[in-house]
């Protein structure tokens, strides 16, 4: 799983990035300080079934930290996206095409508008935010419109004459992007069936449903602890009611883990508190209650964690699976409850196996529901926070 993280220059897009993975990344306040992509592990958080059999988990990948596993993702930083991107401005269209492995988005805006449409710093609350979310997903509708149309012309003549089904010839030619079979059968069924009729706004619109299926997208409103932010946030949900929107101080969660990370402080991602263990300098002292009053006892969260979660749970529809047995959760390296997998909605027992290994998937005899102690057959839907044991010959 890639989650694509976007946005224009200078509104914490990097800091967003580097609070989620803890990865090294050039942070500054000028325009294309990110340059090449950077790709990096972050992690979703989600109740770890070891409470449930008293057990303590020794994850393979990823962490566990008072029974909240924490389950590895890949993210993609991308260089900032200014008006035009998809004409080549600012490299635009170099940053766009890295973009296309992506499962889903998420585009951080500077919510307190303190950064123009060119990304350059002006005054909190002189700048519109919202602007930047209808800039943004035109670009993103026009990248998309734009390699529709590479060869339009001749990939319609070839439907029609070889009688293609359109939704899979569609699939085919934009496979790229992501867009499955099952993605284009939907959207085409508010079109057309004969690709020559269609319009130049019809294409648009095509090339927007497209986008909206194939990259959900969260809007993450950065920088929502600025004094006057929050109504912003409040317009915000207002102009877009459809949109997830996650208020966020990506910085507030870089200092908090850094501290976590120097022992200063007891912290949890996604939590709503801190526990302070050390001593601080009043410097300290007074950013941390800061954080504390002006982001999660007004939030409840820092909004990283929660945007993280949501994207994978929600706009995603994944849940987490784990390996385990019936009579024992260790594995051949002496882990307990060693792996936890993310899989979409609606998977079955197996497609767990195959997950596992192929050939368990190839020589699937069962499966056992582990918590309910009971035997499931290969078309078993899954459910969040399973635990499941494949049985296979051999």
């Amino acid at each position: 799983m890639l989650i694509g993280v976007v946005g224009k220059p200078s509104v914490g897009k990097s800091t967003f990035f580097k609070a989620a993975t803890m990865m090294n990344v050039e942070i500054a306040n000028y325009p294309f300080t990110t340059i090449k992509p950077n790709r990096a592990v972050g992690f979703v958080k989600v109740n770890c079934v070891d409470q449930e059999f008293e057990i303590q988990c020794t994850p393979r990948e990823g962490y566990c930290v008072n029974h909240k596993r924490f389950v590895p993702v890949e993210l993609i930083d991308v260089a900032g996206l200014v008006p035009g991107a998809h004409e080549g401005k600012g490299k635009g269209n170099q940053f766009l095409d890295d973009l296309n492995q992506a499962h889903a988005l998420i585009h951080v805006i500077d919510i307190s508008g303190s950064v123009n449409e060119n990304g350059e710093s002006v005054e909190p609350l002189s700048y519109d935010p919202l602007y930047d979310v209808e800039f943004l997903e035109n670009e993103l509708d026009m990248w998309y419109l734009g390699i529709i149309k590479k060869g339009w012309a001749k990939f319609v003549r070839t439907c029609k004459v070889e009688n293609l089904e359109t939704y899979k010839a569609v699939s085919n030619q934009l496979s790229g992007l992501r867009v499955t079979e099952d993605i284009a059968k939907t959207i085409m069924k508010d079109f057309s069936k004969d690709l020559t009729t269609w319009s130049e706004a019809e294409l648009k619109r095509f090339a927007h449903e497209l986008r909206t299926f194939s990259k959900p997208m969260l809007i993450v409103a950065n920088k929502a602890d600025i004094p006057g932010a929050s109504k912003n946030v409040e317009r915000l949900k207002s102009k877009y009611p459809s949109s997830i929107i996650i208020p966020c101080s990506a910085i507030s969660e870089l200092t908090l883990k850094e501290a976590d990370k120097s022992r200063f402080l007891n912290y949890i991602p996604g939590d709503s508190s801190f526990e302070v263990v050390k001593e601080l300098l009043p410097d300290q002292e007074k950013g941390l209650e800061y954080i504390k009053k002006n982001i999660l006892d007004q939030f409840g969260h820092t909004g990283v964690q929660e945007a993280l979660n949501i994207v994978v749970f929600d706009l995603l529809d994944y849940i987490a699976v784990f390996p385990g047995g019936l009579g024992k959760m260790i594995d051949s390296n002496g882990r307990t409850l060693a792996d936890c997998f993310l899989l979409p909605c609606g998977s079955t027992a197996l497609d767990f196996a195959y997950k596992l290994h192929t050939d368990f998937g190839e020589n699937f005899v069962k499966a056992i529901d582990v918590k309910k102690r009971i035997p499931v057959g290969k078309e078993h839907l899954l459910k969040n926070l399973d635990v499941i044991e494949i049985k296979a010959s051999k």
